[in-house]
């Protein structure tokens, strides 16, 4: 019975771990580039209460008993999916529709990777840099800053489905700067790590960082000027896994108020 005071014990800490995630989903639903994070859960080692042995009248008993000993949190994924495009009239605004995203130098000069397009074109050091709404540099398919010739108005700039960056002049002629927004995929974008906002560091378990314009045999992304991509949270779907969560939360509840109430009534038998 202590045992399984502490399996349900094991439940009710995943559960409240879930209805966290849950409610962070919920928290970012209007958040551009958010991608919905799900819990997923492993059991605990099993101990072995029988082995392989005999009855009494020698017959055998292949089949070992074993209990779990509850639950826990195995990890917190993100999960990809493509979120809705949403028009908006920023002319530097750009969403992708793929499976690709976008690399950003952040702090310290380390390599971020995020989906959300919403950038503004700011004051560098070198000009008129095309930079994320935190203040950090848009990567073109080199690894290089996306900077504007001095001549150039943002409000000019053209950015094509494949990334390629052009402006239109005076008399309505368009010209390239022949540079292009970089997109990068990996294996694996669930073992990406997490940073503050909706940034993603390259790991071990994603995998090394591909880029769309020069890996081969990668379906490449197409990019949307005048639009961000919104959070893909399914607002019906995670009311769904909350009410669950919360039942599964009270059903350990439960087996805890049991388990104690066997105890009791065991501690009563001396008496």
């Amino acid at each position: 019975m202590m045992r399984a005071l502490w399996s349900a014990a094991s439940g009710m800490r995943a559960q409240q771990t879930n209805v966290d995630a849950i409610s962070n989903n919920f928290a970012n639903v209007n958040t551009t580039g958010y991608k919905t994070e799900k819990p997923e859960f492993k059991s605990l080692l099993y101990q072995t209460i029988q082995n392989q042995t005999t009855t009494a009248n020698g017959t055998p008993k292949p089949v070992t008993a074993q209990v779990g000993l509850g639950t826990r949190v195995a990890s917190i994924t993100s999960r990809f999916e493509q979120g809705s495009l949403l028009d908006v009239e920023s002319n530097s605004a750009v969403a992708i529709d793929g499976y690709g995203l976008f690399g950003i130098n952040g702090p310290d000069n380390q390599i971020m990777y995020t989906r959300n397009g919403d950038f503004v074109w700011g004051e560098g050091p070198n000009g008129l840099t095309l930079l994320t709404s935190d203040g950090y540099q848009v990567m073109d398919t080199n690894g290089n800053e996306i900077i504007l010739p001095d001549t150039v108005d943002s409000n000019q700039v053209v950015i094509g489905e494949d990334g390629l960056i052009g402006y239109m002049n005076a008399q309505n002629v368009y010209t390239s700067l022949n540079q292009s927004i970089g997109l990068w995929q990996f294996t694996n974008d669930a073992g990406l790590q997490k940073t503050s906002g909706t940034y993603y560091l390259e790991t071990e378990a994603s995998g090394q960082a591909m880029n769309e314009a020069n890996t081969p045999n990668l379906r490449r992304s197409t990019v949307r000027q005048k639009y961000l991509e919104g959070s893909n949270v399914q607002v019906a779907e995670e009311m769904v896994n909350l009410i669950v969560a919360q039942r599964a939360y009270e059903l350990n509840s439960k087996a805890i108020t049991t388990s104690d109430t066997m105890l009791e009534q065991a501690n009563n038998l001396k008496r």
